[in-house]
This record gives structure tokens, C-alpha cells and sequence, in this order.
């Protein structure tokens, strides 16, 4: 018999036993783990920790803004409201599609853009985008990235009944230098 130079160690051959004792070490270290857990993260920093910042700027709200549409009887309705700093100041503006209440045919759509300049500063309107008497109705209003977009449905003619526009243009507005101007976004159509 020929001995080697190295002794013959024990852990060379595994054992059932061996797996045995390397399974339930590892089932006792997982349920240690669960056992053990950190406690639960909040996003609220304790008093006097780190830098605060300001609360976000809440947008203005539509609610009693006296709309510049001419409804006689009948009152102005926001029909559709978006959100969005379109200035770059840090505070979001509203826009609002507004139109009379009339309860019949298509009323058309007047677009106004409403900021305010503090939390406690009475909201402004600041931009009229479409004008009712332009006799557009709005579609696919949204404020994105800084901009406003909408399709508007409007007339060929005055005979072209209300119920019932005939032409589409897509518009979007977008702040440059003090005033919203307005271009027709890539892929434009009319009706």
C-alpha cells in the first residue's frame, strides 16, 4: 500500500450525512433572515435631518374664474381641465376648455390658460389659446411636456351646421419668449 503525502481529510467524501447537515445549516440561515428584518423605510426624514424642500405649487383651480364667454342665460362649463408648468417658473398652470351650457348642438370651445404667482395670490387668467368665436370644438386636449395640444373641429362655412364640423386642424402651443404661440404639430391634417 503507497501513502500519500497529504493526509486523507474527511470532508474529501461526501456523506449523506454531509448534506444532510449543509441543508438544514442553510434552511437555518434563511430562517434567521426572515426572522431578523430591518425595519420598515419611510420617506418622511425626522425632524432637523437633511434639506427640505418646498412643498409642490398646487395648480390653479377653475373654480369661480369668470370665464370671457358671452352665455347669456346659461352659465360657462369646464369641460376639460389639464396641468402643467408651461412657463419653466416651477408652478403649473391650468388649462381649461370651456364652453356655454347649451344643451343643444355643439357649443364651441374657448381654451384659457390660468396661473397664479403665489399659494395664497388669487388665480389669473393669463391666455386665451382659442377663442369662441373662432367656433372650434375641442378634441384630444392634453398638456404635455411643457406644451398644450389639441385637435379642433371646426366649419368650412357659416351654413355648415353646428352639429356638424367639417374640418380638423391639430394645434399646439408652446411659451416662447413672454406669449404662447401656437404651431401645427409634424403630421397635421384637415377634414
Amino acid at each position: 500500500m503507497q501513502h500519500s503525502a497529504v493526509p486523507e481529510l474527511a470532508h474529501t467524501r461526501t456523506r449523506p450525512i454531509h448534506w444532510l447537515a449543509t441543508a438544514t445549516a442553510l434552511a437555518g440561515v434563511v430562517a434567521l433572515s426572515a426572522l431578523l428584518q430591518p425595519g420598515a423605510a419611510t420617506a418622511a426624514q425626522e425632524p432637523g435631518q437633511g434639506p427640505r424642500s418646498a412643498p409642490a405649487a398646487a395648480a390653479p383651480a377653475t373654480d369661480g374664474v369668470d370665464f370671457p364667454l358671452e352665455c347669456g342665460p346659461v352659465k360657462a362649463v369646464v369641460e376639460r381641465e389639464a396641468t402643467g408648468d408651461l412657463d419653466g417658473d416651477g408652478r403649473p398652470e391650468t388649462v381649461a376648455v370651456v364652453h356655454c351650457d347649451a344643451g343643444i348642438s355643439t357649443p364651441p370651445d374657448g381654451v384659457y390658460v390660468l396661473t397664479r404667482s403665489a399659494a395664497d395670490a388669487p388665480v389669473r387668467l393669463v391666455a386665451t389659446l382659442v377663442d369662441p368665436k373662432d367656433r372650434y370644438t375641442v378634441e384630444d386636449f392634453a398638456v404635455r411636456d411643457g406644451a398644450v395640444t389639441a385637435t379642433l373641429l371646426g366649419y368650412s362655412s357659416a351654413d355648415v351646421p353646428t352639429c356638424c364640423p367639417d374640418t380638423e386642424d391639430h394645434a399646439k402651443w408652446r411659451w416662447e419668449n413672454g406669449a404662447f404661440v401656437r404651431s401645427s404639430p409634424a403630421g397635421a391634417r384637415s377634414v
